[in-house]
């Protein structure tokens, strides 16, 4: 047996990582959050404490509501309509599939989820350039501007190709512990595949269902990536929180008011995760 003193150096060095890289930014942020700080001027050297100032002016400030409805739309587009429905089609039309095109379509579809955020992002502008772009070329529709005419739909069609490979390995893993005999069942019955998907598959892969959806929800809702093709333009079409967060905060040098729209972000992070588990804690009437 390790005994206290083992066992208490043992978990020392993950407790130290702990508190730099989580517990510290948090309280900081906190700090930041009742304060008038700034990256400079006076109000970098001697910050002022302004109570709950920033989190009113968070709450009135109509550049929120606007980052925060945008926000909500590229959630539902790209987390919910669109890398669950997507990612678990695929897992679907894939589940009895063997051979190469099976292999082809997983390695595809993980290759973006894999691939570092900036090579994927020059990827997406080089194939929406409208000069040059080839979706352009393949549409025949040259000098179509999709980034400047359809901003926020381009990052959510983005996002979908990008973060789909988790959806479908999940659903993959979900839908192999659906028994065999239920399927069968419902193909003797002449059961259409949306009356099998919602009488034999759905009742068995709730969790995993909700789970994902979690997941992705929360990824998407803070994810930065999006800045790298449109930089939240134009005209803010495409500013999504967190690259409002970031424009608040290093690009206009309010420290203080960018950890106050940081904390909201939190809470509404809270709000629907409280919202899945809720539903996860949930039996189905029998």
């Amino acid at each position: 047996m390790l005994g206290r003193r083992g066992a208490a150096a043992f978990v020392a060095p993950a407790l130290v990582l702990i508190a730099v890289f989580l517990v510290f930014p948090a309280l900081w942020t906190l700090y930041l959050g009742v304060t008038d700080y700034r990256l400079t001027g006076v109000a970098a050297a001697r910050p002022r404490f302004v109570g709950a100032e920033n989190y009113t002016g968070v709450l009135g400030d109509g550049e929120f509501h606007h980052s925060l409805w945008l926000t909500l739309q590229f959630v539902g587009g790209s987390a919910i309509a669109g890398q669950t429905v997507l990612g678990f089609a695929l897992a679907w039309v894939l589940r009895d599939r063997a051979g190469p095109v099976k292999r082809l379509v997983e390695g595809l579809v993980l290759l973006a989820w894999i691939l570092p955020g900036s090579v994927i992002a020059f990827l997406w502008i080089a194939l929406l350039d409208r000069d040059a772009g080839t979706l352009n070329a393949l549409l025949g529709t040259p000098g179509t501007a999709w980034l400047l005419d359809h901003p926020l739909a381009c990052v959510i069609v983005f996002n979908v190709w990008r973060g789909t490979a988790f959806s479908m390995m999940l659903y993959g893993a979900a839908l192999g512990n659906v028994p065999p005999s239920h399927l069968e069942t419902a193909r003797l019955a002449g059961a259409t595949t949306w009356q099998t998907l919602r009488d034999a598959v759905f009742p068995r892969i709730r969790g995993h269902v909700l789970t994902s959806l979690l997941l992705v929800s929360l990824w998407t809702f803070n994810d930065f990536t999006p800045f790298l093709i449109t930089a939240g333009g134009p005209d803010h079409r495409s500013e999504i929180l967190a690259v409002y967060v970031y424009r608040t905060a290093l690009g206009d040098g309010r420290l203080g008011f960018g950890a106050a729209i940081s904390l909201v972000m939190i809470l509404v992070n809270l709000v629907i995760a409280l919202g899945y588990l809720r539903a996860l804690r949930e039996r189905r009437p029998a």
